[in-house]
């Protein structure tokens, strides 16, 4: 009896200390479940104040996007619209006009010995040391006076500025006579020629030359198909349209 006494005790202390051990273990469990389900919870309010935080420092949620744009678009309107397009000389460059007391002038002949004189080529020198400007046709007349007959410009005139390099030339080719019929007593007669420079913003005038006749011509007839050319930076420019009349 004693011998079953005691074997049934060890087995209710066993009993005893599985059922404890089970306890534990669940409990442990348990434990461990409520620390990982508060840590979650913990964690979500710090997420979301992150993704918060970072929305609110986000340019295109605050606006900062649309004021940069609209910063730069402003500066590059003012860049385009502050720039006037105007230069040292009035005129196109940066060169001011040239003065006619810094020019001396020349003319020569363009036909053959024998012929009717018609066809002259008028040249400028530029006796400065600095560049300078010659804009559009000049005012020929042919003559000396305001009272001279007035050329007009063959064709439509190159509007673009001739800069004339210091010690450089500068050419514009004339035509004063287009009728064959009769002798040429009979026509006006001119023993100079004159050219009225144009300012560079083409609303005044700014000086006149004088072109004396070459050594051998005291004179020459002119009529209504008397034409100038434009100035040029080469005899050939100057001349080509001209030689053709």
């Amino acid at each position: 009896m004693h011998a079953k006494t005691v074997r049934v005790g060890s087995l209710r202390q066993g009993l005893r200390g599985t059922l404890l051990g089970v306890v534990a273990v669940a409990a442990l469990l348990g434990a461990t479940a409520c620390q990982a389900s508060g840590g979650e919870d913990n964690a979500a309010p710090s997420a979301s104040a992150s993704a918060g935080e970072s929305a609110s420092k986000s340019p295109e949620a605050s606006g900062d996007t649309g004021t940069a744009t609209e910063t730069g678009s402003g500066g590059s309107a003012g860049d385009a619209t502050g720039d006037s397009g105007e230069t040292g000389g009035g005129n196109g460059t940066d060169y001011q006009d040239c003065k006619v007391t810094d020019l001396t002038t020349a003319v020569e002949l363009q036909d053959p010995s024998g012929e009717t004189p018609r066809h002259f080529l008028l040249t400028v020198t530029n006796g400065n040391k600095k560049p300078c400007v010659l804009n559009e046709a000049p005012l020929v007349r042919l003559g000396a006076g305001n009272d001279a007959s007035t050329v007009e410009t063959l064709g439509e005139p190159d509007t673009e500025p001739v800069v004339v390099e210091g010690d450089g030339a500068a050419y514009a080719g004339l035509y004063v006579f287009g009728n064959d019929e009769g002798g040429e007593a009979a026509y006006d007669q001119a023993d100079r020629f004159t050219a009225t420079l144009v300012a560079g913003e083409g609303t005044e005038l700014n000086g006149t030359l004088i072109f004396d006749l070459p050594d051998g011509l005291p004179s020459v007839s002119y009529d209504d198909a008397a034409r100038v050319n434009g100035w040029a930076g080469t005899e050939g420019l100057a001349m080509r349209a001209i030689n053709q009349l």
